[in-house]
């Protein structure tokens, strides 16, 4: 392949490649924070583990 072609082929793909990355970073950052989904699911994790998990033995006094 001729050089100057390549080196016009390379640049026409990085030039693709920082619209495409320009593009990603302004949808990060239109995107709402995680922090509530990220607590909900913690807690629905926690509820499932205490759901699973074998009931505890209560102590019954003997009288």
């Amino acid at each position: 392949m001729h050089s100057e072609i390549h080196l016009a082929l390379h640049r026409v793909r990085a030039a693709e490649l920082q619209a495409q990355a320009h593009t990603h970073g302004r949808a990060l950052d239109a995107r709402p924070p995680r922090d509530l989904r990220v607590r909900l699911g913690w807690t629905l994790v926690e509820v499932g583990l205490r759901l699973v998990a074998p009931p505890r033995s209560v102590a019954v006094p003997q009288v």
